[in-house]
């Protein structure tokens, strides 16, 4: 799957969001000061030929919808970032994250407690 630049994530974040919609209804779940209209029309066009967004004609206007689902996105994000930044080893990202993050010892217990829950899922899955 190929990376999103940073204005083609807002808009597909947007898409995401609102499930469909033309162009004018991307830019309107925008923030203050708003894309150029052109500008958001461009960068959905490049997300259709990077196959992330489809269309449907209505009309003479198009009403555009993800194709990737953000889970999806974000799992093979996820795994590109981790390979690349941590050698692809969840244990050196999960102690970078705890080092250096600001997260409170209430916020670590509870991703303890998740972790213990999903180590139990997966021995009981075996």
């Amino acid at each position: 799957m190929k990376e999103l630049t940073r204005a083609e994530e807002e808009v597909m974040q947007v898409l995401w969001d609102i499930k469909e919609g033309f162009v004018k209804d991307i830019l309107n779940h925008f923030p203050e000061p708003k894309p150029a209209y052109n500008t958001v029309s461009t960068i959905v066009r490049i997300l259709q030929k990077k196959e992330f967004v489809g269309h449907k004609a209505v009309g003479r206007s198009h009403k555009y919808y993800p194709i990737i689902s953000k889970e999806n996105y974000r799992k093979q994000f996820f795994s590109g970032f981790l390979n690349k930044y941590f050698g692809n080893s969840p244990q050196s990202f999960a102690s970078f994250f705890a080092k250096n993050q600001d997260v409170s010892v209430s916020e670590l217990e509870e991703i303890k407690e998740m972790m213990q829950q999903e180590i139990e899922r997966k021995k009981q899955k075996k």
